[in-house]
């Protein structure tokens, strides 16, 4: 279903979906799409209150896209293309070898290179997806290691998982999951998504206590939350 409802000067379009759950969810997303997500049955007067009054939020999300200049793309995943490790962007190099019997990837002379079969898409989607996939498992598991001691409270256990609006969560059980695209990030970036999940170990919430503890560990996380605000929308396949 699409509602609407207007904040100041601005029209605020977006898409609702019901579902069985207590609480509402707004979500912005690239470029431009607002969904909500419902409880079954809530009108759609108290839907529009609750949009409206994320209104100043919506609008900002919806400008910092348009300010890094966002613009939704298609990889083709042919030589040449851009692909992000800590950071750095690496030229995508296929190498065609009749002979194997599955795509091999690494980073070999300041190139991602993949070596394989064939040059089918969804092929080597798969195979540059499950690399990341391996080299995310080793730089947050290393990273996690480091800071967990500068923290009273151990993570139950640590995954890497596939989130689309989330770098990481913490679950009521003391789980950590991180998205695997987080190690397209440069290694303070990672460090803080890192940090901010093990301070959610004791403070569930954002609030100052939780702040403080993000800040007594990282005093400059707010240049890093920046980064990741600016250009966390460029890290995906």
């Amino acid at each position: 279903m699409k509602l609407s409802t207007q904040y100041g000067n601005k029209k605020i379009d977006f898409e609702v979906t019901y579902r069985d759950r207590k609480t509402l969810e707004i979500r912005v997303e690239p470029p431009d799409r607002i969904q909500v997500i419902s409880p079954k049955n809530l009108k759609d007067e108290i839907i529009r209150e609750k949009v409206k009054s994320k209104g100043k939020w919506i609008i900002g999300k919806l400008l910092d896209f348009k300010d890094t200049g966002y613009i939704p793309f298609e990889r083709e995943f042919v030589n040449g293309e851009s692909f992000m490790y800590l950071g750095r962007n690496y030229l995508l190099k296929i190498n065609v070898d009749n002979n194997l019997s599955r795509p091999n990837v690494e980073l070999l002379d300041s190139k991602l290179q993949i070596t394989s079969p064939t040059k089918e898409q969804s092929i080597l989607k798969k195979a540059i997806e499950k690399w990341y996939r391996r080299e995310a498992e080793k730089v947050i598991l290393k990273r996690v290691e480091f800071y967990k001691h500068k923290f009273n409270i151990e993570p139950r256990q640590v995954k890497i998982k596939q989130q689309k609006r989330r770098w990481g969560s913490c679950t009521s059980k003391g789980d950590l999951l991180f998205n695997w695209r987080t190690v397209m990030a440069p290694s303070p970036v990672i460090d803080y998504i890192i940090v901010h999940e093990l301070s959610h170990l004791t403070h569930k919430n954002h609030s100052r206590k939780f702040w403080k503890s993000v800040e007594s560990i990282l005093p400059d996380y707010k240049d890093r939350k920046k980064w990741l605000k600016d250009y966390g929308v460029r890290m995906d396949l």
